[in-house]
């Protein structure tokens, strides 16, 4: 039996118990070594603790230690007899909100933690409407601390129906509530004794039989050239090769393709694989590809089928999740970064920022302050070659980035190629259609 592999992330707001939740996850599946276990133990005692203090499996900062706080997305792999699991650990504060961007785009499954006694608060909210932008196909809602909610059935059902009606708003297509404490360990990994009015699965439960439906090497082949290897030696004298990873569908020897942006076509003629010739490879795998025509193709350019290329365009609508605290303005110089092509743009309009509170919509802010959700139209100096991001994550998806010093300025996922975005009035769920 092939064992398969869940990314997921999870997110909250500040103090609703993420990093305690990773921590229990990870002792009671058996997942953490024991000399970790002991590091962890001496650092509870120094502190005055009693029992481990879990959350510092995944704290792993000084100043997240000392803070008691995530800051930095904290990645850990492990896995059960039934699945393997890459987990990002995303940071709560409002101003790392970034992070929890950079932890769910390649996320499968999002983990949202609220504290029973504040019930849903704004940042739980903009969790969720990052969930929804960035297509997470999963959404999980933890209502923590129950424990100190009386285990009280009542407080979770109204938080439970509070979420999954906002987060229904904001096009998430299945959310699954499930009551923990992840202090006591109740409903993590092990069955609570004190909340037997709940039926569910238990966190790791649900993790394990989830189905993941996105498979990367179904639809068309994508593959960004990452680099152009010409050996020029006796062996190889006439090698050339153009190597990347596939990032969706299958390549196979024979395949009429198109080098875009320029729209140039010839036929698959052969596939270097781990050092070895292969006739067919898939996604995510990285290639060479050979092509029986000698064309000019360089680091930037996409191989796509023949018959069913993404459009090429220099004006792109996008959702974008602001990350930088400088503002983004209209009219601002910027370069876009798009798999591996990077290549000059302007800031054209700023046409909607999202209020998250009512899910109602600023017309023309001007502008996109740090952490906000809005609308970005986009020129680009050289045509660019990309798919929706609803057609794929990989594809669809870019990046902002300051010419100057080359930081990342904003998230964004492309919604309109070479058209206006969705009428404001179609309402929130047209974000992430």
């Amino acid at each position: 039996m092939t064992i398969d592999t869940l990314r997921f992330a999870t997110a909250g707001s500040v103090d609703d118990g993420k990093s305690t939740l990773v921590g229990r996850l990870l002792h009671d599946s058996k997942s953490v070594l024991a000399d970790q276990l002991e590091a962890v133990e001496r650092a509870s005692a120094s502190r005055g603790q009693d029992t481990p203090d879990l959350a510092l499996l995944t704290d792993g900062l000084r100043a997240e230690r000392e803070q008691g706080i995530t800051i930095d997305v904290a990645y850990r792999y492990f896995a059960t007899p039934r699945r393997r699991f890459v987990l990002a650990d995303t940071p709560g504060h409002v101003q790392y909100t970034r992070n929890m961007v950079t932890g769910a785009s390649t996320a499968e499954l999002t983990v949202i933690l609220v504290d029973a006694r504040n019930g849903v608060v704004e940042q739980t909210r903009r969790h969720a409407a990052i969930a929804a932008l960035l297509r997470v196909p999963h959404v999980v809602l933890a209502v923590n601390k129950m424990d100190l909610a009386g285990y009280r059935e009542t407080v979770f059902a109204a938080i439970a129906e509070e979420f999954t009606a906002y987060a229904t708003g904001l096009g998430v297509p299945q959310v699954t509530a499930i009551p923990v404490s992840a202090l006591a360990g109740d409903n993590v990994v092990e069955r609570s004794r004190t909340m037997d009015w709940y039926g569910g699965p238990t966190v790791l439960e649900h993790l394990e039989t989830v189905s993941v439906d996105d498979r990367p090497d179904e639809g068309p082949a994508r593959l960004p050239v990452q680099y152009v290897i010409r050996p020029r030696t006796g062996r190889h004298r006439d090698y050339r090769g153009y190597a990347g990873q596939i990032v969706r569908g299958v390549v196979r020897v024979g395949d009429p393709v198109t080098v875009l942006p320029e729209g140039r076509t010839s036929t698959v003629e052969a596939l270097d694989l781990l050092g070895a010739t292969v006739d067919t490879a898939w996604a995510p795998q990285s290639v060479t590809v050979r092509l029986r025509d000698d064309l000019d193709v360089s680091r930037g350019d996409l191989i796509a089928p023949a018959g069913s290329v993404p459009v090429v365009t220099r004006k792109v609508a996008a959702v974008a999740c602001h990350v930088a605290d400088r503002p983004l303005v209209v009219g601002q110089r910027v370069l876009l970064r798009h798999t591996t092509r990077t290549v000059k743009a302007v800031v054209d309009a700023i046409p909607s920022r999202l209020t998250l509170a009512d899910l109602s919509q600023h017309a023309d802010p001007g502008q996109l302050a740090a952490n906000d959700i809005g609308r970005v139209l986009v020129r680009t100096a050289e045509p660019i070659a990309l798919d929706r991001y609803a057609e794929s994550r990989r594809t669809g998806s870019f990046l902002l980035i300051d010419p100057v010093d080359g930081a990342t300025l904003t998230a964004c996922m492309a919604d309109g190629i070479g058209a206006s975005p969705p009428s404001m009035k179609e309402g929130a769920s047209s974000w992430v259609r």
